[in-house]
């Protein structure tokens, strides 16, 4: 029977060691420039594989990563351990009974944005002349996994371009994550049903729609009963003190572990099924912002860059290079998923300054792409030219997202925030010592000036909306807000808490910055203008650190002014 030997380890460990910190190195550099790290990460495989150092070093890339089968198994299973997480990860980053509750506008740009890419990729890759093909007999599935893959949105790089420009926690920034949300999960419903095609056995019509049921009806049993267990669970770790965030996160990966073990006994792939947990586990009410974060960094921090990585060990991308494939999948995949988000707005009613915003967020494929890539793949579905051109469709139209979405948001008129600010509105100390109290104390505020409602009215319904997604930021900040059909124009609060309120912020630092933004129902810009010169005034370590030590009213306005004045470059 094969054993590990001591050089085994000694190799696996020195694979670990440069890949992980070649990967995320690199990755480092690629985010600080605003570029999303999947990028970095693959092109380190790229580098350390057959494509480079294979091609000019050969006895080197042979030493480091031999083709010994024990040894390529162990560095497999940990790559299968990060694709899994990062699937339970992406599940964790959705709100989806928050998006169903919301599901007007959100649930039309979803299905749109399903239905029209998906279309047209299947109908494209139809034509995909003969020769591409691993098998021309079974083109229809290879169609459908194109169709799939080229129409999958990827939430992660969404998050992350919504996060850099100050958008995400905006109700633009709503509305796209409760889109691609919906999107994410009926795509991989999709999916998983499509798997059932793949051997001619699981042809048989009785088999298909038994297959369908039971995978629409596990889904619909995770997401009532499962979520609502979940959700009891992690209440009670927290009520029995048990050390935190560790309780949480062992349940959590436990809860992967058996949703992706029943998934795969029922015949569909287990990443549906850690998928499904991180949805259960995100939609937990009782799990702290701050134990989501540490979950999403100890998986972008070992196990994505060591799967991203590993791609590129198994395939020689310049030998499987092919320009019309890739132009294919890319242009294809693009045009798709933006022209699908974009009809999406148009029925939905958005108005015509948000249409473009929520179109391109939903344009890149990236990892959602060549996760469902690597699967068609090691089904045999299609040949590496085409995977290649998979992995480059998804790094290209990751790549072009943030300054596409950057240059149509800042392509607005410039405003001013002091034309809805005043010295009349700010809070030098808040006294209440709760999350609801001190919006309370804000809306009795801007309810004594002049054209606003009752301070009850406004009450309802920025709790309503911070109840549905918190506002709370980084750095002590939090930013509620609501949008009102009888407000005439924008108006801002600001308050001040020394003492620290508990806003279940990402960092889990407790808010010392609260500013309130209520805005016209029919203005659509207004809100994201205010918020993001307030991220951006607010980000400056001085500026926090001049507003804290404050001594009154008075200068609380000359500091903000000041701080709005020099960022007040937003443009509308």
């Amino acid at each position: 029977m094969p054993s590990f030997t001591e050089e085994n380890i000694f190799i696996f460990l020195l694979q670990i060691f440069i890949l992980l910190g070649l990967a995320k190195g690199l990755g480092e550099l690629f985010r600080r420039r605003k570029q999303p790290a999947i990028t970095a990460e693959i092109l380190v495989g790229v580098l350390l594989g057959p494509t480079i150092l294979g091609r000019f070093l050969p006895n080197l890339h042979r030493f480091i990563f031999p083709q010994d089968l024990i040894q390529q198994n162990m560095l497999e299973t940990v790559a299968w351990l990060g694709l899994l997480f990062f699937l339970l990860e992406t599940g964790l980053k959705m709100d989806f009974s928050s998006a169903w509750r919301h599901r007007g506008k959100a649930l039309t740009i979803a299905l749109t944005d399903i239905a029209v890419p998906m279309t047209l990729a299947f109908i494209s890759c139809l034509f995909v002349p003969r020769h591409y093909l691993v098998d021309p007999g079974r083109r229809i599935v290879f169609s459908l996994f194109m169709a799939t893959a080229m129409t999958i949105s990827a939430m992660p790089i969404t998050v992350r371009v919504l996060h850099d420009l100050d958008l995400l926690k905006t109700d633009l920034g709503f509305l796209i994550m409760s889109a691609l949300s919906v999107n994410e999960i009926i795509g991989w419903v999709i999916f998983a049903f499509i798997l059932h095609f793949i051997a001619p056995a699981n042809l048989e019509i009785v088999r298909i729609l038994s297959v369908f049921a039971i995978i629409i009806g596990f889904i619909i049993l995770c997401l009532t009963a499962g979520r609502r267990f979940t959700d009891y669970v992690i209440s009670k770790i927290r009520e029995y003190d048990l050390p935190e965030p560790g309780s949480s996160l062992t349940f959590i990966a436990l809860l992967g572990v058996l949703c992706g073990a029943i998934f795969q006994k029922i015949g569909v792939h287990a990443l549906i099924g850690f998928f499904i947990a991180g949805i259960m586990a995100g939609e937990a009410k009782a799990l702290p912002e701050r134990t989501r974060q540490v979950i999403s960094q100890m998986v972008y921090a070992i196990f994505i860059p060591l799967f991203f990585a590993g791609i590129g060990l198994k395939i020689d991308f310049l030998k499987s290079f092919n320009a019309f494939l890739v132009l294919f999948v890319t242009g294809i995949g693009v045009f798709g998923r933006f022209i699908g988000a974009w009809l999406g707005g148009i029925f939905s009613g958005l108005g015509r300054e948000n249409r473009m915003p929520v179109a391109i967020a939903h344009t890149p494929g990236g990892s959602m792409e060549i996760v469902i890539g690597i699967l068609a793949l090691q089904y045999g579905l299609i040949s590496e030219s085409i995977f290649v051109a998979i992995v480059c469709g998804g790094i290209v139209s990751s790549l072009i997202l943030g300054p596409w979405l950057k240059y149509v948001v800042n392509r607005r008129k410039e405003i001013s925030i002091l034309e809805f600010f005043s010295r009349s509105t700010i809070a030098a100390e808040i006294k209440s010592i709760d999350r609801n109290g001190a919006i309370s104390e804000l809306c009795a505020l801007l309810s004594e000036q002049g054209n606003t409602p009752r301070m009850e009215t406004l009450c309802s319904s920025v709790l309503s909306r911070e109840n549905t997604m918190g506002t709370a930021i980084e750095e002590g900040i939090a930013i509620p807000h609501a949008r009102l059909t009888f407000l005439v124009k924008p108006v801002v609060a600001f308050g001040r808490s020394s003492a620290g309120i508990d806003w279940n912020s990402p960092d889990g630092k407790p808010t010392h910055f609260i500013f309130l933004i209520l805005t016209p129902k029919e203005d659509d810009w207004a809100q994201v203008q205010i918020l993001r010169i307030i991220a951006k005034a607010m980000n400056v370590k001085r500026v926090r650190d001049a507003i804290s030590k404050a001594p009154d009213t008075s200068e609380l306005w000359q500091i903000l002014e000041h701080a709005f004045t020099v960022h007040s470059i937003i443009r509308k």
